[in-house]
């Protein structure tokens, strides 16, 4: 296998055939429309960033609290970019406003420095076997070059961590973990090696930069500055072919926006030139750099779960840092309603649960508040009235005002025995509830 000049096991070859076809079966795309529905927007950044700037004590406490800085770091301070602490990473909050990265990657293209996720390549023979037994996902359903999402429960049903994954071969998968979670996955999938050392797990977390390019004119961008050959479609993957910037590694056709758009893997020497390439050759098209926050809204639009947050393995020993009653984010994949991370049915890990879960229990639903009023937070109570009598449905995991609204709230919550529709109440401040509708993400 080639290795650049720091050592880094390469991905794949500069020489790549651009043209070669990409097969698959299952994969569906996260879907693009839904039932909730709302108008268009304006919000203070500082409003915006409340709840994820809410979550960097728990994020350290996981991370272990030392602040490390990526490849990238110089470029974001170049552009003055808003620094904060987040998964034990110095990372930007925001580069202009929260509200202007948000709508800008709606409308054109973002660029985000992601290089705080890790990145496992997971080898041998009989790879896909292994991950399936492990995973909600059924891995031997993706052939070369498709990407999926899945998640990986404990032995009690309950979810770990989630991850996007690439199958690269018959014998390589590569795949994604949360920040906060690498270590934790690692010992996991380690533990759960066969004992026939028949396959075998690189970290490359520390050694890869990654960088998502999102939004409608992505692609186009991309293409513009490494050439024909090196856009994918999505959740499609390959090696990146060669180029005039003389880089090597890996294209995805992913992203946590909702968004058209990739995600790429280069060593960490080449990503300050790639990233100033991108933006210089992206400006006409409307690129601009983003920062967590807007990748935060963004994510919460379209309804996407979030480590540590919407779900909290108890194994870890950290308390959520919302006010949730004990093991509330405790969820395995039935409950989220993630309707692409699963497929029930082939035999994995966890996998009783889920079934049970099925049949009846909570789910993670879309709220969109239909009165003004505070937005709702994490940790919200959910009612079905607003006299002292009414009963509570649940609680808010994920919430706050949309970018893309008219400065609506939007939340996503478990609750149980509700009805898509149904008009619910949330405690948005000790004296006020605000009343939302239940609905199907995406918001838009």
């Amino acid at each position: 296998m080639r290795r650049d000049r720091a050592g880094l096991p390469f991905l794949g070859s500069t020489s790549a055939n651009p043209n070669s076809p990409v097969a698959g079966t299952h994969t569906p795309p996260p879907p693009s429309v839904g039932g909730c529905v709302g108008l268009s927007v304006v919000g203070r950044r500082e409003t915006l960033a409340h709840n994820f700037l809410h979550r960097s004590a728990f994020l350290l406490r996981v991370s272990g609290g030392s602040p490390k800085r990526t490849a990238l770091y110089a470029s974001h301070l170049e552009t003055d970019a808003k620094m904060v602490d987040f998964h034990g990473f110095e990372l930007p909050i925001w580069f202009s406003s929260i509200q202007e990265e948000h709508l800008a990657t709606r409308s054109a293209a973002g660029l985000f420095d992601v290089s705080h996720m890790g990145f496992f390549r997971f080898l041998g023979e009989g790879v896909r076997s292994w991950l399936s037994g492990i995973a909600t996902q059924e891995y031997l359903n993706f052939a070369s070059g498709r990407c999926g999402y899945t998640h990986f429960l404990d032995h009690d049903g309950r979810i770990i961590d989630d991850m996007i994954f690439a199958v690269k071969s018959d014998t390589e998968v590569l795949g994604v973990p949360n920040a906060s979670m690498v270590e934790v996955m690692l010992d996991w999938f380690t533990n759960l090696l066969p004992e026939d050392a028949s396959i075998s797990i690189e970290d490359l977390s520390d050694k890869t930069s990654i960088l998502a390019l999102q939004g409608p004119s992505s692609s186009a961008i991309l293409t513009e500055v490494l050439g024909e050959g090196n856009s994918v479609g999505r959740f499609r993957c390959k090696d990146i072919a060669a180029n005039d910037l003389g880089i090597g590694g890996w294209i995805q056709g992913t992203g946590y926006t909702g968004e058209a758009g990739l995600e790429i893997f280069v060593q960490n020497r080449d990503a300050p030139g790639l990233w100033s390439a991108l933006l210089e050759a992206g400006a006409v098209s409307g690129l601009v750099p983003v920062g967590l926050g807007a990748r935060d809204t963004l994510r919460l639009e379209k309804g996407y779960l979030l480590s540590g947050q919407d779900f909290l393995w108890p194994g870890l020993g950290i308390e959520p840092d919302a006010d949730l009653p004990g093991d509330f984010l405790a969820r395995d994949t039935a409950e989220t309603a993630v309707p692409y991370g699963l497929d029930i049915e082939h035999g994995f890990v966890g996998r009783n649960r889920v079934l049970a879960s099925l049949e009846s229990g909570a789910r993670w639903e879309g709220l969109l508040c239909l009165d003004r009023g505070p937005s709702p937070r994490p940790g919200h109570a959910v009612l079905n009235g607003e006299g002292e009598a009414a009963e509570t449905l649940g609680y808010v995991t994920s919430g706050g005002p949309s970018p893309s609204l008219e400065r609506r709230g939007i939340a996503m919550a478990y609750l149980d025995g509700v009805e898509q529709g149904q008009e619910v109440w949330i405690q948005a401040s000790p004296r006020r509830r605000v009343r939302a509708r239940v609905c199907q993400p995406p918001f838009v």
